[in-house]
């Protein structure tokens, strides 16, 4: 099959659009169209349902757009290794990490790195939906557990623990919980049970609930637990990360806490000699050193 025909497919499927597909590839809609047509008559097939309100992929454009997805991400691979320079660090570094993580951890910190290397493109993907390495989903992953897939390169960075938290003026107008059967007589703040978390901070969730807690707030992520507990509204379920960057936090029933969740970064063995990888992992390596250390000397002066 011509590439050029494939390369055009591709970039129609993607938009679902003739038009579109022409002004991102700087063709004109008749020659997109030819190009398709070419591809269709050459495989003796219909790629796209066509509508007024533009192009449906059939059942057989579907395995095409697959089969090209996964060329192109190969592609992008390629490029990225050959691009990389052993002197100088630039480009695109896509990373993928949850949002709690990704929003309270890591993008206050990325300063230090911007400050050695201007010249990187960091694209931060936050979602809890474990993303694909292998097939170039994403370059680098940062994530709660350790990961499954095959032909990945690894690291235990830290261990990660939830705990309750709340505002000193929270604490002041309500008081400070003695024990964990008082959660009854508080607001407490924490992800949804019902949505993506790893699942020692949901089994704690669930441990609080069996208390009857009369007045609850959900949110879907950390990011909007945590900016509940500094604006007053109650005890939250939070990772131990958060108390470096926000450390008026109250720690509420000390002795309480999940299992442990180790946190691991993530990258396919093809992107082994990526100097983007290198200098990325060695700077989340550098500033888990520090957090440690912070962590470490707060305890003992408490």
């Amino acid at each position: 099959m011509d590439w050029d025909k494939l390369r055009i497919f591709h970039a129609v499927a993607d938009v679902g659009s003739l038009t579109h597909a022409g002004d991102k590839l700087h063709l004109s809609q008749s020659a997109v169209s030819r190009q398709v047509r070419g591809l269709e008559e050459s495989l003796n097939t219909t790629l796209f349902h066509r509508h007024a309100r533009g192009l449906i992929l059939t059942e057989q454009g579907e395995l095409l757009f697959d089969a090209t997805s996964a060329m192109i991400k190969r592609l992008d691979a390629a490029e990225a290794r050959i691009k990389d320079s052993e002197e100088e660090v630039f480009g695109e570094l896509r990373v993928t990490t949850t949002t709690g993580f990704g929003s309270l951890w890591l993008a206050p910190r990325l300063p230090h790195l911007y400050d050695k290397y201007p010249d990187l493109k960091i694209d931060l993907m936050l979602e809890e939906k474990v993303l694909d390495l292998p097939m170039r989903e994403a370059d680098v992953a940062i994530r709660m557990k350790e990961p499954s897939q095959a032909d990945l390169i690894r690291k235990r960075l830290m261990t990660v623990h939830m705990q309750l938290y709340a505002s000193p003026d929270y604490v002041a107008k309500h008081g400070m919980p003695e024990s964990v059967e008082d959660i009854g007589n508080r607001r407490l703040i924490c992800q949804n049970p019902r949505t993506v978390q790893v699942g020692a901070g949901l089994q704690l969730v669930q441990h609080l609930l069996a208390y009857d807690v009369p007045s609850m707030l959900t949110v879907n992520n950390y990011f909007g637990v945590l900016q509940s507990v500094v604006h007053g509204l109650g005890i939250g379920v939070l990772p131990d990360y958060v108390t470096q960057d926000f450390p008026d936090l109250v720690r509420v029933l000390p002795d309480l806490r999940s299992n442990e969740v180790p946190v691991f970064l993530a990258y396919p063995e093809e992107l082994r000699q990526s100097k983007r990888i290198q200098v990325f992992r060695d700077f989340v390596q550098d500033e888990i050193i520090a957090f440690r250390k912070a962590q470490r000397s707060s305890a003992e002066n408490s």
